[in-house]
């Protein structure tokens, strides 16, 4: 439907679906804001829906002749909609979820994932963008990197209720690289 867009900054502003979507607080999150991408990464919002209805038939208006279009709505107990489509060479995926997005795991995990790496020295994300790489999950990927085990979900949610002391303490005992000794040769 529209010709390939360089940056996924570029496909947001050009697909308008920050303004389509402001009555449902609409919020980027996942690997592409944090600068851990992979080729196969999609944009990623998240919104609040309390009218799954009229978010469905909005989306459908606006995106549903976009290549891969899809629409569905889970099951849960919320019953969060779910939209995927192309613009412009890039994968979206919205998720509209009744609760505010403040309260909606995945806009915590994002948040807990930028804290991380803002406060990094560079080798969380060197680590956690390996793991990606070798298909892992962006959660998943931040739990091996961190030594956090079991859920890797509920686990990092336990993490955004760390001072950023605390996080830096966890971040400094990530094993720091190998560097030789610079001097004289062992002649």
């Amino acid at each position: 439907m529209t010709s390939w867009i360089g940056s996924y900054e570029a496909a947001i502003g050009s697909s308008e679906l920050l303004g389509e979507l402001s009555g449902f607080d609409p919020r980027v999150v996942g690997t592409l804001p944090l600068g851990i991408s992979t080729p196969t990464s999609d944009i990623d919002v998240v919104c609040q829906v309390r009218d799954a209805a009229a978010f469905a038939e909005l989306v459908w208006r606006r995106y549903g002749a976009c290549d891969g279009f899809a629409l569905y709505q889970w099951r849960s107990s919320r019953r969060p909609v779910v939209a995927r489509f192309e613009w412009g060479g890039w994968p979206f995926e919205l998720f509209g979820d009744p609760r505010p997005v403040d309260q909606q795991e995945g806009w915590q995990h994002f948040e807990i994932e930028r804290r991380l790496l803002a406060l990094d020295d560079g080798r969380l994300r060197k680590a956690v963008v390996g793991h990606r790489g070798r298909g892992m999950k962006t959660e998943p990927a931040f739990a091996a990197v961190l030594g956090i085990a079991g859920n890797p979900y509920s686990g990092l949610l336990a993490l955004g209720r760390e001072s950023d002391a605390q996080l830096r303490s966890r971040l400094d005992r990530l094993q720091k690289p190998f560097r030789p000794a610079r001097g004289r040769s062992g002649r």
